[in-house]
């Protein structure tokens, strides 16, 4: 059963200057860390969202340091409760991601860890589009029941390894990810979790996506080999693997 904590001992803030804004953060490095997850929310979320800290938990207990950040500031956010466009505006959102990605490489104790994105819903949409913008950044992506689909113009130009996890029973979001598949270059894949919904709320299944993260992100920062992947031998995954195409 998913384990989501609604609380934490401490709270690592940080203000996350992108160049036009300052953003609201939660930062997390484990000892020794080699890489760095930024956390692109979906639509009505926040870094508080419960099911991003459960997996960025997951991620720290690998050894992998996280950033979990708003994507508008409070007065922004205010005037989107009633408005609700900036939550869809996929290209500002890419860049407050972007700007976040150039604050973690001059930030002292992160600019020598590799980074990686994880977006959720509308969130994976503005990763991506970021990614396009800054490949040499970048080294992994992974989207949990991503709209890839919003980044339309930008998935030819993503080059950066992609890891699109959908629930089984999200239809429609999961038809997409396939026609997104075909858009991405490089290496990509395309994860199933059978039974699962939108928001990975059945048993076992928030935990799955968690783990299919951590391998994802650890591959790509050069920590584990692939032969140790539970992409092809975890129980009850069904996947799509497409290989990488030359450019």
């Amino acid at each position: 059963m998913n384990t989501i904590s609604s609380h934490r001992d401490q709270d690592n803030d940080v203000s996350i200057n992108t160049g036009t804004v300052t953003l609201q953060g939660i930062l997390e490095i484990p000892h020794n860390a080699c890489g760095i997850v930024v956390f692109v929310h979906g639509s009505g979320s926040s870094r508080h969202s419960l099911r991003n800290r459960y997996v960025a938990e997951v991620l720290q207990k690998a050894g992998l340091a996280t950033l979990l950040m708003d994507l508008l500031t409070p007065a922004e956010e205010a005037i989107d409760q009633h408005t609700r466009h900036l939550r869809f505006n996929i290209p500002l959102l890419a860049q407050r991601v972007i700007g976040a990605t150039q604050w973690l490489q001059q930030y002292a104790p992160t600019q020598s860890l590799k980074i990686g994105y994880f977006g959720a819903s509308t969130g994976a949409g503005a990763a991506l589009v970021a990614a396009a913008q800054c490949p040499k950044a970048v080294r992994a992506i992974v989207s949990r029941g991503g709209r890839p689909d919003l980044a339309k113009k930008s998935l030819n130009q993503v080059k950066t390894p992609t890891l699109l996890i959908v629930g089984g029973r999200d239809q429609m979001v999961l038809n997409l990810n396939q026609w997104a598949l075909e858009q991405l270059q490089g290496q990509k894949e395309l994860t199933i979790v059978p039974g699962a919904t939108h928001l990975f709320e059945e048993s076992g299944a928030l935990e799955m996506v968690a783990k299919l993260a951590c391998e994802w992100f650890k591959r790509h920062f050069n920590l584990i080999s692939p032969t140790n992947s539970i992409l092809s031998s975890a129980e009850g995954v069904n996947y799509h693997v497409s290989t990488e195409q030359s450019v």
